[in-house]
């Protein structure tokens, strides 16, 4: 007998049983569907994590002035500590080798005016290279420039969601907008940003699109901050040409920071490099850990095969054996059994799919969770229900080929 009569036969049967057919491939349907979903939800969480640490910068250092008491701060500025400074960064710069950029940024949190309408935001004085090494991007206008820096001019850039609830439909570029007592002028609005949804060393979590940017030299000139304690900035960020001397470089700039705060620890090390590396494979083995509980639902319909093909078998004992009789080989009713188990599990494998894709596409659509479907997660669980397919229909069709021929065809 030769492939196309026992794929004609298998479909034949299935045919002939459908709700039969259909309840025997519904494991199979919700396995693979489970695995593409949970794969899907997996590969979005992971997305979303590694997004979150390019936002920082994945070549970059970042020095934050560290979350302390203001009974700590005195403490730290009676053993004369300053906090971060531009002059701290001026001395990384000169002495860390290796090192293609440096940003300072002070920050102070002001309400922002437009005509009647007010947002709460963090002001954050940056150098002209800052928005570059984050990773932003100006979706209209321009960033700040050299001019803007060396000028002092009184110019900003907003975060996406300050734009739009100050400025709405109308269009934002050059017009004024308040800060405290000073009045600044738009030159640009920065694309959306992921947001910060936990905090990473001493980097706060918050909506990212709330901040505006103005020239760190007219922060510094017209903006106090608001605890006298406070060091001149709150955070340099380094960025160096090799990834792989990032530790190193830290170490380095550690031991700089000790000389000038006199080995008073108010800052602190955040490598985004180093953190992306440990996110990836946590979610790596969160992933793994979901394919595999999602798997288990295929190896359950793997096993609704086996038993509706076992009594398939038995029910088709009399035409088992009247084929033996008429000269087919054990290999032959092998085959064909072992073909059945084979279309259930494609045909409930390609359901299986649809419905996997529909799910994670609708997990998106109607919750807040981000899916993303790799093409490996469709391979993996359509080839999965193939194997388990296989290797369910094995016994059955090896019980079906060693029937005695005689004895079958004298069953009842």
């Amino acid at each position: 007998m030769n492939y196309s009569e026992n794929i004609r036969l298998a479909m034949g049967g299935l045919v002939d049983h459908k709700i039969r057919s259909f309840l025997t491939m519904l494991g199979i349907i919700f396995g693979v569907a489970s695995v593409i979903a949970m794969l899907s939800i997996g590969e979005g969480a992971k997305r979303e994590a590694i997004a979150k640490y390019q936002d920082l910068g994945v070549n970059n250092i970042i020095i934050r002035e560290k979350k302390l008491s203001d009974a700590e701060l005195e403490e730290m500025r009676a053993k004369f500590s300053q906090g971060l400074s531009i002059r701290d960064a001026n001395a990384i710069s000169e002495i860390v080798p290796d090192i293609s950029r440096i940003t300072s940024q002070a920050e102070i949190s002001a309400d922002i005016k437009y005509t009647d309408k007010s947002v709460k935001s963090t002001v954050i004085g940056v150098t002209p290279v800052y928005l570059d090494m984050m990773n932003y991007h100006v979706g209209r206008g321009e960033k700040i420039e050299d001019h803007h820096y060396d000028q002092k001019l009184k110019v900003c850039v907003l975060g996406a969601s300050v734009a739009n609830t100050l400025f709405g439909f109308e269009y934002p570029i050059g017009e004024m907008v308040k800060v405290e007592d000073q009045w600044l002028e738009v030159i640009g609005i920065l694309e959306s940003k992921s947001l910060f949804t936990e905090t990473i060393g001493e980097l706060a979590a918050r909506d990212l699109n709330t901040d505006i940017y103005i020239p760190l030299s007219t922060f510094l000139n017209r903006f106090s901050h608001n605890n006298v304690l406070t060091g001149e900035i709150q955070q340099i960020t380094v960025q160096v040409n090799n990834s792989n001397a990032l530790v190193e470089s830290s170490a380095l700039i550690d031991e700089i920071l000790k000389r000038h705060h006199f080995n008073n620890k108010d800052y602190s090390i955040v490598i985004p490099y180093e953190l992306l590396k440990q996110e990836e494979k946590e979610r790596q083995i969160y992933n793994i850990l979901l394919g595999a509980i999602a798997a288990i639902s295929l190896i359950v319909g793997g096993i609704g095969i086996m038993n509706i093909m076992l009594a398939t078998v038995m029910e088709r004992t009399r035409e088992i054996g009247t084929r033996r009789a008429i000269g087919a080989r054990k290999s032959d009713i092998m085959s064909q059994f072992v073909t059945e188990a084979v279309v259930i599990s494609i045909v409930g494998g390609i359901i299986g799919v649809v419905i996997g894709i529909l799910l994670s596409l609708s997990v998106t659509l109607f919750t807040d969770i981000t899916t993303y479907i790799r093409l490996y997660s469709i391979l993996i669980a359509f080839t999965f229900s193939v194997l388990v397919g296989i290797g369910f229909g094995y016994l059955p069709a090896k019980n079906a080929a060693n029937l005695n021929p005689v004895d079958s065809m004298r069953y009842e």
